[in-house]
């Protein structure tokens, strides 16, 4: 099959997806594309056998990026185009009866912050607008089916949202989560440090609560922090890591390239974020053998087992945050056990094979469906 991956981001998970499964197609022996801006995956596709199309749609009211785009797909003449961010997902079915029978598949990544609480588990990030149901809902709804897409959704949480909220047929919805190569997030073998060191990564924006993260740290003085990322929290951030009681335990890395040796640095990995979907920085850890304390939201407890894989805690709740960083900062047969587990978990059900056999099969019906 020539399969295309739409993007209009230059960071983030839906990014680190689409490379991730452009390379594995291209690993497959489909002929595999990505059109979008060039980014820190834009190497590693290119050197796996991905062709790179560097064309940019960067704000909604881009007409003439997204005319570019929209020729270039039509070009293309692909079998499948799999839309990797909403601002694609929108491209990608309006221009659905152009692409001459190509299978068109979204994948739903996330939930808008001011609808993030209508998925079970989930804190609500940002206060609602006018707009989030109109375009969030009924719009999304309304394109779906006018492109006959097929929607993909990588945990149940945020399926049950699609189905009940914006009321998708269920018929056009599978659930395939997230996958990560095991071989590249590998366990490093590394002894313990002093003090023990936990990561977090993500992007310094509201829906990741990364204060939560302080405020819970600065609670548990025998525990360094790993913060890797950047966004319009950094100023912020960089604040909290310099005063008493956290300054000289916060370690601020910025933007990484390249996630995969942070794991080798840290003895547990903390996601504190109000709203997830699938998050690959998790599913990263836990491949790397890693112990978790996460937030109890959307698809997070389908990976992440409470007490097996590491600990889970209510979106928000610093006590129980800082309960659960000293629990494991302080039991290292306890870290070593869950890491492992946490291990064993990934390569049962969440690699890169298991995600790319899914969307296989949804390709294939999507293709079906637009012959």
């Amino acid at each position: 099959m020539r399969v295309v991956q739409l993007l209009t981001q230059r960071t983030g998970g839906p990014l680190d997806h689409a490379v991730d499964v452009a390379v594995g197609m291209a690993g497959r022996g489909h002929e595999s594309h990505v059109v979008g801006p060039e980014s820190d995956g834009t190497a590693r596709a290119r050197a796996a056998g991905v062709t790179w199309h560097p064309l940019e749609m960067a704000t909604k009211q881009d007409v003439g990026g997204g005319a570019a785009v929209a020729r270039r797909l039509v070009s293309l003449r692909p079998d499948v185009v799999h839309l990797q961010d909403r601002r694609a997902g929108w491209i990608g079915r309006l221009l659905a009866r152009r692409l001459r029978g190509a299978g068109i598949v979204y994948t739903l990544h996330g939930v808008a912050d001011g609808l993030s609480d209508l998925v079970p588990g989930n804190a609500l990030a940002a206060p609602r607008r006018r707009r989030d149901r109109w375009y969030y809902l009924d719009g999304e709804r309304a394109v779906t089916r006018w492109s006959g897409a097929r929607v993909v959704v990588p945990s149940e949480a945020v399926a049950r949202f699609a189905l009940e909220h914006v009321r998708l047929d269920p018929d056009r919805v599978d659930v395939v989560p997230n996958g990560v190569d095991p071989v590249r997030f590998a366990p490093a073998g590394a002894s313990p440090r002093r003090p023990p060191t936990a990561l977090w990564l993500g992007v310094l924006g509201e829906v990741k609560r990364v204060d939560v993260l302080l405020d819970a740290a600065e609670r548990v003085p025998d525990l360094r922090l790993l913060v890797a990322g950047d966004g319009p929290l950094l100023p912020e951030v960089e604040r909290r890591a310099a005063q008493p009681g956290l300054a000289g335990r916060v370690s601020l890395l910025g933007r990484v390239h390249d996630p995969a040796p942070l794991f080798a640095d840290a003895d547990l990995f903390a996601l504190t974020s109000a709203a997830e979907n699938c998050p690959l920085a998790l599913l990263q850890a836990m491949a790397s053998g890693l112990p978790s304390v996460a937030s109890a939201v959307g698809g997070v407890p389908e990976v992440l087992r409470d007490g097996v894989d590491g600990l889970l805690c209510p979106a928000g709740d610093v006590p129980g945050f800082a309960a659960a960083l000293g629990s494991l900062a302080a039991d290292a047969s306890a870290r070593r056990r869950m890491g492992e587990s946490a291990r064993a978990r990934i390569l049962e059900g969440y690699t890169e094979d298991h995600c790319l056999d899914g969307l296989l099969e949804s390709y294939a019906k999507a293709r079906a469906c637009a012959r």
